[in-house]
């Protein structure tokens, strides 16, 4: 789609042509600056979208491919809240768990280093004291030493008196829903998100055979090869793809979907109009600060809110906007005030860990956010 398509999709929207033109060019002059070698950009806004895709997968190819809408991206940490989120949010739908459960209730193993309090709710807002980050790559550990060292990492604040954003407590978040559900992650993710909710091209693991719909991201030097439909993410590769923090490969069709279901409280979208996928009091709960006693954040269950030190809404966006980002380049965007949504899709660490798309982001929400020209839903 070039800007003449996009334009005159913009109607169908109820944003201004010039609105969508403007984010289109802001993502253009991105590629064009070395930031990603390509990018789509999708847009949601009640029953219609559009997609608007430039630049090319991989440019040192032999003969580089178009980025086109059905190109897969490494999600990174979308892999948070469009599988790990929903899965215990079903969890606590289904009255098997709240959010004050003690997390060692759940995991026995996971009670050392005065983790015996932390609580579900707080792994899902990043205040539970665990650190960001745990090395389970760097050494020749099997798979049950890795598990056993994220049990064992100590904390580093006391629970509920800081927000520190952390990829150990969504890998224990994934481990609970794990062992509560009876089936590996990858396979729950299957058949309670992306099958009901028609997620047809996301996937963990993507098979070999996949490779010319995936967009590669960074080159790994250790291995001598570009990481091409294998997951960026150290800690997630050392899992074997599989973790509730990243491993998600998806398309911007398949996250529109997901966008749909929250905009819509839960609602599954089109077909399968009227199911659902998560109960109205999770979805509303989830969008709603839990850590207002915390000073410099603003976290729902899972998402980043506005001012959130993480925030990528940029200025236009209402205060009621949530996302979230993923470290390879991509995010997911919602204004549920202006009943919009924006998936963003690059693969910025193909050129490197020092290029950023934080500016990208700023400019494509508020390009779209100053396009909304028809009332708003709320």
């Amino acid at each position: 789609m070039g800007y003449e398509a996009a334009a005159s999709g913009a109607s169908a929207l109820g944003l201004s042509p010039e609105g969508v033109i403007a984010a289109c060019r802001a993502v253009d002059r991105e590629i064009a600056a070395g930031v990603t070698p390509g990018a789509v950009l999708a847009v949601v806004r009640g029953d219609e979208e559009l997609v608007y895709a430039a630049g090319v997968a991989d440019p040192d190819a032999s003969e580089p491919a178009a980025v086109h809408a059905g190109t897969l991206y490494d999600c990174a940490s979308l892999t948070k809240v469009t599988v790990t989120l929903p899965l215990v949010l079903g969890l606590i739908d289904e009255g098997r768990l709240t959010l004050d459960t003690p997390a060692a209730s759940l995991l026995p193993e996971f009670a050392s280093g005065g983790k015996e309090e932390v609580t579900v709710g707080q792994l899902l807002t990043h205040t539970s004291g665990l650190p960001p980050l745990v090395n389970l790559y760097s050494s020749h550990l099997t798979r049950e030493e890795m598990w056993q060292t994220v049990y064992r990492t100590p904390l580093q604040a006391k629970p509920g008196t800081r927000m520190a954003y952390s990829d150990v407590g969504y890998m224990t978040l994934g481990r609970i829903a794990e062992e509560m559900l009876g089936v590996p992650l990858n396979e729950a993710a299957r058949d309670k998100i992306f099958g009901p909710l028609g997620m047809d091209s996301a996937l963990f693991c993507p098979p070999a055979g996949r490779a010319a719909d995936i967009a590669p991201t960074e080159y790994d030097t250790s291995a001598g090869v570009r990481l091409h439909g294998v997951v960026h993410d150290e800690n997630a590769r050392a899992l074997g793809g599989v973790s509730g923090h990243a491993g998600l490969f998806a398309a911007a069709g398949d996250l529109v979907r997901y966008a749909r279901m929250w905009l819509g409280c839960g609602l599954v979208p089109a077909p399968a109009a009227g199911a659902r996928l998560l109960s109205r009091a999770a979805a509303l709960a989830s969008v709603r600060s839990f850590t207002e006693s915390i000073p410099g954040a603003s976290r729902g269950l899972g998402w980043a809110l506005k001012g959130d030190p993480l925030d990528a809404s940029g200025d236009w966006m209402g205060p009621r906007s949530f996302g979230h980002t993923g470290f390879t380049g991509t995010s997911l965007w919602l204004d549920p005030e202006r009943d919009l949504a924006v998936v963003l899709l690059t693969n910025r660490v193909y050129y490197g860990r020092g290029k950023t798309v934080k500016a990208l982001r700023a400019c494509v929400h508020n390009a779209l956010a100053a396009a909304v020209v028809t009332n708003q839903r709320f």
